[in-house]
Formats: C-alpha cells, structure tokens, sequence
C-alpha cells in the first residue's frame, strides 16, 4: 500500500479532477484512510493474525463498498 496521494484523480468522465475544495476533501480523506488502515493492519499483525491474510481482509472491505451512485438492492 503507497500513501502517497495519487499525481491525479480521475473524474467519471475520465478527466482529472481540478476544483480545489474537492482535491483538498480527497487529500484528506486520504491521509486519514492511510493512517486508519496502517493501525488496523499492525494491530491485527502484532495481535497474531496473517499478514498476507490481513492484506486479503482489507482488499476485500474495499471490494465490498456500495456504490453510492446505486441505489441498495
């Protein structure tokens, strides 16, 4: 996992996205994310748990994430 911000973030049209209070949200909300994930991982590492399956536990939280754009089913 990199926590470095993405050089750009892409807009649903494909085009980067360029409104500062938007990139300013993102950036945010990425470091937070970034430091939420890298506790939780070395918690459950520390605790005992797999490292390679605390990496599949985390990809697959992602994978599970609603899209908010759908409406729940």
């Amino acid at each position: 996992m990199t926590s470095e911000l993405p050089a750009t973030w892409p807009g649903a049209d494909g085009a980067p996205l360029s409104c500062r209070e938007k990139l300013k949200v993102l950036a945010e909300n990425h470091r937070e994310l970034a430091q939420v994930m890298r506790d939780a991982f070395e918690d459950a590492v520390l605790m005992g748990v797999d490292e390679q399956a605390m990496r599949r536990i985390l990809g697959e939280m992602v994978q599970a994430l609603p899209s908010p754009k759908r409406p729940p089913r």
